[in-house]
């Protein structure tokens, strides 16, 4: 009996170390700080990120972001934004935080039509950004959607 329970432990401690759970991104970027700073460029002061180091170690890292595809622009299709609530409450119409959006870079462009608040999962290289204002903080690279 005791050669069973052990069997048993070892055959689960195994089991329970090969499965890598996937971090939940949103978490991880509601962790991220923003200061506001004067931009001398533009005159203007700025949110700028203040990373946590768990998302640091992340970076240049492949990762899957699930949320709400937000059109920016419409004759654009090689980027899209992503945003963990729905258009009506994201970053640009409804007042969410900075750190509820993520833009990316796509690899080819969408082989269908993505429509405003759909959901769907996109998965590239964690860039972050605390400098370029004109980018979003939280960037895929190199991105595809997943279907």
């Amino acid at each position: 009996m005791k050669r069973l329970t052990l069997v048993f432990l070892l055959a689960f401690s195994l089991g329970s170390g090969a499965t890598v759970q996937s971090p939940d991104i949103w978490a991880l970027l509601s962790k991220t700080r923003f200061i506001e700073k004067l931009n001398r460029e533009h005159g203007m002061y700025f949110l700028y990120p203040i990373f946590p180091d768990e998302l640091k170690e992340l970076e240049g890292k492949s990762v899957q972001v699930t949320g709400f595809y937000i059109p920016l622009d419409v004759s654009t299709s090689d980027f899209a934004v992503l945003s963990k609530f729905p258009n009506a409450e994201c970053f640009f119409c409804g007042g969410a935080g900075p750190e509820s959006i993520v833009v990316a870079y796509l690899k080819k462009k969408p082989s269908k039509r993505i429509k405003v608040d759909e959901i769907i999962t996109i998965k590239g290289k964690l860039k972050l950004n605390d400098t370029d204002i004109d980018d979003l903080n939280f960037i895929l690279l190199d991105a595809e959607i997943v279907d």
